[in-house]
């Protein structure tokens, strides 16, 4: 009787509390043990018997349990310094609503405070950054010398 007890509180558990199928699998394996007791009257062999099952169970449950994907962490690209940052040396950024430490991605230029950057990368809890102006200069350069070499091999 006890067995049917946690075998259905365990998977009632599941229900309220999501283990990722742990619970119900668990449960699922004491429910199992309910039916055998009747043939195995010792407790010890019980309780290794449920042990055995659940571990068993929730290893092949694993298989069939989506992974989720990689994590995403960059909501946005866009921040905007909270002070200077002079070249080779760290400051503060605004992004996503947090301060952050922050380095420029060149380390000859220098960042005003309250200059809007892109968020190039990060190492640990800091962020490297580049001024939006100058990324996007570059690119418009790189869009220019596009359309320069097309217009050589017409």
């Amino acid at each position: 009787m006890l067995w049917l007890w946690l075998g259905a509180g365990l998977c009632l558990a599941e229900l309220v509390v999501p283990t990722a199928f742990v619970a119900a699998v668990m449960g699922l394996s004491a429910l199992i043990v309910a039916l055998v007791s009747m043939v195995l009257p010792s407790p010890p062999l019980q309780v290794a018997l449920w042990m055995l099952l659940s571990v068993a169970a929730i290893r092949a449950a694993r298989q069939w349990v989506d992974r989720p994907g990689p994590k995403h962490y960059w909501d946005a690209i866009e921040g905007r310094t909270l002070t200077d940052i002079v070249p080779g040396h760290q400051g503060r950024v605004l992004y996503e609503g947090q301060s952050w430490a922050a380095r420029c991605g060149d380390p000859h230029q220098a960042i005003a405070a309250a200059t809007p950057v892109y968020v190039v990368g990060r190492q640990g809890t800091t962020l490297w950054i580049m001024p939006i102006d100058v990324v996007d200069h570059t690119a418009d350069s790189l869009d220019n010398l596009d359309g320069l070499a097309s217009d050589q091999h017409r």
